[in-house]
């Protein structure tokens, strides 16, 4: 029997760790794949998983120094995704993607994804965003495949993704204007939107995440 297929979700008290971690399984037992997914801050496991999932929440400073305060971890997810892993960011996990974020000061980023994260521009809206918003596919891409007309995720965020560029804008969502929702490049994708809280929708794109086979990396 083959081996599963092994998905590591980072655990560098980001949040959201076990209900990604569920979600992911769901996924994969919806799409008949056999999967193991692990919670783990452990270098080696991250290393040598097939799959890479990024969660987070709260603050993007405190999340990038969460990450380098547990020793190898950056590391080891920078070597995977050089290798070819394929990794997604989920919500600060995603905004961790971009070149710097600016939220209580200036904060290095992972660089894959032009672009920094700043405070959104909502005029007349409530900030954070929070809830259902309807996500708006710019270009086809496996990750995107059967999500049917109309698709929504569910959002909570007050910064977002800035200056970055077309191509590797997959979604937006209109939020007193256009807000980055999914990105990707290479073997590295984003969502702002937190996909294990998308029902229907998050469970196609976690599916599709499972079954995807980059053709180049980051």
């Amino acid at each position: 029997m083959a081996q599963p297929l092994s998905i590591a979700v980072v655990d560098y008290e980001g949040g959201n760790l076990a209900s990604a971690a569920r979600a992911a399984m769901r996924a994969a037992e919806l799409s008949g794949l056999n999967a193991s997914v692990i919670i783990t801050n452990e270098p080696a496991e991250v290393r040598q998983a097939d799959r890479i999932i990024l969660p987070g929440q709260g603050a993007f400073a405190d999340c990038a120094h969460g990450l380098e305060a547990i020793a190898g971890l950056k590391d080891a997810i920078l070597q995977a995704v050089a290798k070819g892993t394929p990794f997604l960011g989920i919500c600060v996990g995603m905004q961790l993607m971009a070149e710097r974020g600016l939220e209580h000061g200036v904060t290095e980023g992972f660089g894959w994804i032009p672009g920094e994260i700043a405070p959104m521009e909502a005029p007349g809206l409530r900030l954070p965003q929070m809830g259902w918003n309807e996500l708006e596919l710019h270009q086809p891409h496996p990750l995107t495949q059967g999500l049917g007309p109309a698709p929504h995720g569910y959002f909570v965020h007050s910064y977002a993704l800035r200056n970055t560029r077309d191509d590797v804008l997959l979604a937006s969502a209109d939020y007193g204007g256009p807000v980055p929702a999914m990105v990707c490049r290479g073997n590295v994708a984003g969502t702002q939107f937190h996909v294990e809280k998308s029902q229907t929708v998050g469970l196609r794109i976690l599916a599709n995440f499972l079954a995807w086979q980059p053709e180049t990396t980051v």
